[in-house]
């Protein structure tokens, strides 16, 4: 692949990336919002969307399948 190809897969995985952490702040701001009833739930949905989100992130291959299925960019080859 070219450079160029590289950097376009760069761009879309830093996108993702981006995505990805937006989705799960707005999940855990509308946990806290309207579905915790008190403080100590508020912290709890709070604390443990996030940490969850980093436990069960996707993993490079699903977001590679990703990238490629939504922009036609695939993964450049591991250089040994």
């Amino acid at each position: 692949m070219t450079d160029n190809q590289n950097q376009k897969y760069a761009q879309h995985l830093k996108m993702a990336w981006r995505i990805y952490a937006v989705l799960i702040a707005l999940l855990a701001v509308i946990l806290v919002l309207f579905v915790a009833r008190d403080n100590e739930e508020r912290f709890f949905y709070g604390f443990m969307t996030i940490a969850g989100s980093y436990a069960f992130r996707p993993t490079e291959r699903f977001m590679a399948d990703l990238i490629f299925k939504y922009t036609g960019v695939s993964k450049p080859d591991e250089k040994a």
